[in-house]
């Protein structure tokens, strides 16, 4: 079967004096049914590409499935009287969300099967499960197309009806008012989905009134209710700046109060206990420090510091209780748990006992208990919720994901290395392989990574992973900059005019893995998706040779064309993290590294390229023309595939087992890569 070749009709884009020619930007549209005739012909190209390997999909698909228990259930947790938890069914790919009252003893009730809900629909997601403070209500959220655009249904959980009133057009869930009737949810804008109204509703009167309008477009705005249940919060943010107002949830019709006001790199959270605020905050304190203040003083000049900022470790995060406080820390690339005494201060870290892994704090609704719920797993240990005892310390494992079939944790070697970047600075790597696998460069390895928005990769258990683990593939995490594993300083050295340090980062981690004989470039693969999927753009423009085959997933790849028009979905609020093009120095910084910009007449290597014709947040004409640009340019043989979801948006199927698909489609993509040599 012969490639697609899609036409060319030169547009020319001009900005700074500076002109682009765009051959492609016709498949912007795609209502267009030339664009939709030329997204079929990619799939069916791919189809017949990957003929040879649907056996193989298969056999992946079969045994990734296989190792899932089907009849499972989450870990309840504790709300108001109740216990919540939501469960699967063999041979259903959705959950059915469920409640016990008084104890977990008691009869089942389920709140919503989304089985019966999805039948007929290819996309159906349901999210933002909110119960009235009286427990008689339920309000969710339902995305039929995938575009995390909702609309919120009421249900009745005494009488089973739900409501015909319905809220289109919300970020899919809302925030209960404490007379049980009033609710707060935000509202996005048509175009570009920014979050940017906050509404009043009155469950009954089927009325909405607007009560804060976000109008700066580089901020976006979310509602929430505080642990204590005492305040409802609405916070603006953008990448550098937040700003929380309150209201007491007693007096839904009252004003909204700003707490601090928005500056300019000043991020801000709050929670509420007894008589005081507290503040995870970076004034002053790039790394975040907990600060304190009365219900009446919020002035950050009133602020009063309870946890310091420190050099060499992030603060991510804080949980309260009536007598201990827990932090979640980052350190060296990995998250640190440590509990506080309120009473006695004395100060301690959990330990895990684990080179590399990744830990959390989980559900914890209630102030008066001695019990914090955390979450635990690593690249060998399936994810775990454990309750720790604060006052005996003593752990009690209450879940482990179980992996049917043979699994043992001790099969699998993990580890933790370190790279040197361009400009000397250290990068962590986290290494995952089958115990006896010789590190002689003769095995394929995949690395991963993201790189953006401070979001760090965690090294977390992977059911699927298993099947290339077990097929004498080694694992990589390139912790590269862009990410916050080593701190704020970490993240801000790989974005705005240091974005460069990203792509050249991950280089230095393939290039590390080569000389230390995890494999060979001959072997040596790459994945990433969104701004990943922008990584991977990158690293085959500046070191194709380097790799034998690059997955990019919903790949970020038209940056300066897509930075320019802030009518698509996230622009505006994107502008702190890749810098506004509309400034000369950001356009020609963009310009230097923008995948789609800089594709070259030369060889490239393998490549397959995902992503979803209703995704909202890189959209699917970005991967497109990227592809097509491709095609046009690489001088070598070497496969070029896009597969395209015609059903979902950027997180693929929505059923419980139907992503696996994909990823079998991509394991067996690496794995014939592997077979040919």
């Amino acid at each position: 079967m012969t490639q697609p070749k899609a036409k060319k009709i030169p547009k020319t884009l001009t900005k700074h004096n500076h002109e682009r020619i765009d051959n492609y930007y016709w498949l912007n549209d795609r209502e267009d049914p030339e664009v939709i005739e030329y997204l079929n012909a990619e799939n069916a190209y791919t189809k017949a590409k990957l003929k040879p390997t649907e056996a193989l999909q298969k056999e992946l698909f079969d045994e990734i499935t296989a190792k899932i228990v089907k009849d499972d259930s989450s870990v309840p947790y504790e709300m108001n009287g109740y216990w919540y938890y939501a469960r699967y069914e063999d041979g259903k790919d959705y959950p059915i969300y469920c409640r016990k009252e008084g104890s977990l003893e008691s009869a089942e009730i389920i709140i919503l099967d989304v089985n019966v809900m999805a039948e007929g629909h290819a996309y159906y997601a349901v999210g933002g499960l909110s119960i009235s403070p009286n427990n008689k209500m339920l309000c969710y959220g339902v995305d039929k197309v995938s575009r995390r655009i909702y609309t919120l249904y009421f249900k009745n959980l005494e009488t089973g009806e739900t409501l015909e009133e319905k809220i289109e057009n919300t970020t899919g869930g809302a925030s209960w008012a404490n007379d049980n009737k009033t609710l707060f949810f935000t509202q996005m804008e048509k175009d570009t989905l920014r979050a940017y109204k906050v509404f009043r509703y009155e469950l009954g009167a089927n009325k909405s009134v607007e009560i804060y309008h976000e109008k700066d477009d580089t901020f976006s705005v979310d509602v929430s209710k505080s642990k204590s249940k005492k305040y409802l919060l609405i916070e603006s943010y953008s990448t550098l700046s937040t700003e929380t107002q309150t209201l007491l949830a007693d007096e839904p019709f009252g004003e909204f109060e700003v707490f601090a006001r928005r500056e300019r790199d000043l991020e801000y959270t709050v929670e509420h206990k007894d008589d005081k605020f507290l503040i995870e905050t970076n004034y002053e304190a790039k790394n975040f420090r907990l600060m304190e203040c009365g219900l009446d003083a919020r002035a950050k000049e009133n602020w009063t510091e309870l946890i310091a900022h420190r050099e060499d470790v992030l603060l991510e995060g804080f949980e309260l209780f009536n007598d201990y406080l827990v932090l979640e820390e980052k350190k060296n690339g990995l998250t640190e748990i440590r509990i506080i005494n309120s009473k006695t201060n004395e100060s301690y870290y959990l330990d895990f006992g684990e080179e590399v892994y990744d830990a959390y704090v989980s559900t914890n609704l209630n102030f008066d208990t001695h019990l914090l719920s955390y979450g635990y797993n690593s690249l060998t240990t399936p994810n775990s919720t454990i309750e720790f005892n604060m006052l005996t310390k003593e752990k009690k494992l209450i879940k482990q994901t179980e992996i049917l079939g043979d699994f043992s944790k001790d099969d699998y070697e993990s580890k933790r290395a370190w790279a040197t970047a361009k400009d000397g600075k250290k990068i962590p790597i986290s290494i995952v392989y089958k115990k006896g696998l010789k590190l002689d460069g003769s095995n394929p390895l995949l690395q991963y990574a993201y790189g953006s928005y401070g979001y760090s990769m965690d090294a977390s258990f992977s059911i699927s992973r298993l099947s290339l683990l077990e097929r004498g593939f080694v694992y990589a995490i390139a912790h590269i900059r862009g990410g916050e594993e080593l701190g704020r300083a970490w993240y801000e050295d790989g974005k705005l005019l240091t974005k460069m340090n990203t792509f050249t980062d991950f280089i230095a981690c393939s290039e590390f893995l080569i000389e230390e004989g995890y494999t060979s470039k001959e072997k040596l693969f790459a994945q990433g998706g969104s701004a990943g999927g922008m990584l991977m753009g990158g690293i085959v423009n500046m070191k194709p040779e380097l790799y034998a085959g690059v997955v990019a997933q919903v790949p970020f790849v038209d940056v300066v064309t897509t930075m320019l028009d802030d009518t698509i979905p996230l622009t505006t609020g994107e502008y702190d993290e890749w810098g506004n093009p509309n400034e000369k120095k950001y356009y020609d910084y963009m310009l230097a590294y923008s995948p789609y910009d800089n594709v070259e007449k030369k060889a490239y290597p393998n490549m397959l390229v995902t992503t979803g014709l209703h995704d909202s947040q890189v959209q699917y004409f970005e991967p497109a023309k990227w592809v097509a640009k491709l095609r046009d340019y690489k001088t070598d043989n070497n496969l070029l595939l896009m597969h395209i979801n015609m059903d979902t948006g950027h997180g693929g199927a929505s059923g419980r087992f139907e992503a696996f698909k994909e990823v079998a489609m991509v394991q067996a993509f690496l794995l014939s890569l592997i077979r040919e040599k």
